[in-house]
């Protein structure tokens, strides 16, 4: 299937930051980043530094997605396991000696969030060099079959929840270790060709459904390590967020068929009526030159001249904020601005 059967071409770069910053804000706020999804997404589009522990976490995490797709048709090792690791809870724990290496004792325990009860104890630390060059041979298609032949088949999808599995259930980690198997299944299905996972929030579903999330794991411990519950949560996941990529994109068309009126001025392009449909939509929205280069992938002189036009237009009023920083806002007269837009097409 091509890119372009699902996502239109025009909107492709969009998308696929808005699905990662959605992904990075799910996946830290299901280990307890409290901080609402509109103050998470405006510091990433605006690239501010985080201000606490739980916008570290969000940060953090949308920084690795960026460099697991980087890293997609690399094998997977011990030490790439430590790295994604080590991106992630850069900052954010207690103990920063346990940022970026495989935990040195047997002091973990997996406890039940709403109860307290310890409902796993992971494998003996001693044991980690040995599990984790097996979790990597999984990784990588390596483990042989009944036969010795390497990379005995299993469907992409059922490796790479089994991948997320074994992380929670080996605990490599002293902490962390949601996030990295998280990471690890996203990484596992790019790797595989599964290129629609770049553009989908699989921590968005889990984080709706994180009590299931936990009795996945919970069934598949009590029931002999029967992996079938995981599996089929993860499958249930998969398709929940490939259904809502689908609604999303038609949302998107909707609303572009309704500003259609926009695309045929002569004087904008499609930046800038996504740029106006914002404004619109959105009257507070505060856009800077930096988010429109971030936002549409585009370089620096491109986005300072988008937006001056706009402002030229009278659509922006310009601000400044410090000495350099400046913002551009929906001008007070937007609307007349716009009917003068039209009656000049």
């Amino acid at each position: 299937m091509q890119t372009d059967s699902l996502i239109p071409a025009d909107d492709r770069t969009r998308y696929l930051v808005g699905s990662i910053m959605e992904e990075a804000i799910a996946s830290s706020q299901l280990e307890g980043a409290a901080t609402t999804r509109e103050v998470a997404k405006d510091m990433l589009r605006k690239k501010r530094k985080p201000r606490n522990a739980s916008e570290r976490m969000i940060f953090n995490n949308y920084q690795t997605i960026q460099y697991i797709l980087e890293q997609k048709q690399q094998t997977l090792t011990p030490e790439l396991l430590c790295q994604i690791q080590a991106r992630m809870t850069q900052g954010t724990l207690e103990n920063t000696a346990h940022e970026g290496r495989f935990r040195l004792n047997d002091e973990v325990r997996v406890e039940d969030f709403t109860t307290g009860e310890v409902v796993h104890i992971p494998p003996q630390q001693q044991h980690l060099p040995e599990l984790l060059n097996w979790y990597c041979a999984l990784a990588n298609d390596e483990i042989p079959d009944q036969n010795g032949t390497p990379g005995s088949f299993i469907h992409p999808i059922v490796r790479a929840s089994i991948l997320h599995f074994l992380i929670g259930f080996i605990h490599p980690f002293a902490d962390g270790n949601g996030r990295t198997a998280r990471a690890v299944f996203y990484w596992y299905l790019l790797r595989k060709g599964y290129w629609q996972l770049e553009y989908m929030s699989i921590s968005r579903i889990i984080h709706k459904s994180a009590a299931q999330y936990a009795r996945a794991y919970l069934y598949t411990e009590h029931d002999g390590n029967d992996l079938t519950y995981f599996i089929n949560y993860q499958v249930k996941t998969l398709d929940l967020a490939f259904t809502s990529l689908q609604q999303y994109i038609e949302r998107k068309v909707a609303e572009k068929k309704q500003l259609r009126s926009f695309r045929q001025f002569d004087q904008l392009n499609q930046r800038q009526v996504a740029i106006l449909q914002e404004l619109m939509t959105d009257p507070d929205a505060i856009w800077t030159i930096r988010e429109v280069q971030h936002r549409f992938g585009v370089v620096y002189d491109t986005a300072r001249t988008d937006l001056m036009h706009l402002e030229n237009l009278g659509l922006l009023d310009k601000r400044r904020e410090g000495k350099i920083k400046i913002l551009y806002l929906r001008a007070e007269n937007f609307e007349e601005a716009v009917a003068k837009l039209k009656g000049g097409r």
